[in-house]
């Protein structure tokens, strides 16, 4: 069998940059607020929820006294703590780019993604130069490809 014009269709990771513009920042700005907003919204309707639980939980056990009832409301309000703890972080993380974000330079470029392609590999091709490919974006259009596609 002739291997001699054999080829693999192969999958490589590809980088997309963006350059930041002002209307980068403002678009990337206005996205990690909202996240920021979804964020503390969420975390009110989970306490909303877990004082809501509690309630329930004390109409169902008439005794306030009841070991029952303590260990109920203790293990909701633990696990509202633990997910509302996570919530926090996840807030501070998007503070922090929104930081980030403002002390970036106009023409700059950033890492906005990776994703995935397909490419023909045959002999003689140059793998390491087949795997490095990028994508560079001005507001969201393409500017340059980077790399052999």
């Amino acid at each position: 069998m002739d291997y001699s014009n054999a080829s693999l269709l192969l999958k490589r990771p590809v980088t997309v940059k963006a350059i930041v513009t002002a209307q980068w920042k403002e678009e990337v700005t206005q996205q990690l607020q909202k996240q920021t907003a979804q964020l503390d919204k969420q975390m009110q309707q989970l306490e909303m929820q877990g004082k809501r639980t509690i309630e329930e939980i004390t109409k169902q056990i008439n005794d306030p006294a009841s070991p029952q009832l303590k260990k109920q409301t203790e293990n909701i309000m633990g696990q509202v703590n633990q997910k509302k703890a996570e919530m926090l972080e996840k807030k501070n993380q998007f503070l922090q780019q929104l930081q980030q974000i403002q002390l970036l330079e106009l023409d700059q470029e950033v890492v906005q993604a990776q994703m995935e392609s397909f490419f023909r590999l045959e002999k003689g091709d140059n793998l390491v130069k087949k795997l490095n490919v990028e994508v560079v974006l001005r507001d969201g259009v393409v500017e340059e490809i980077r790399g052999e596609v």
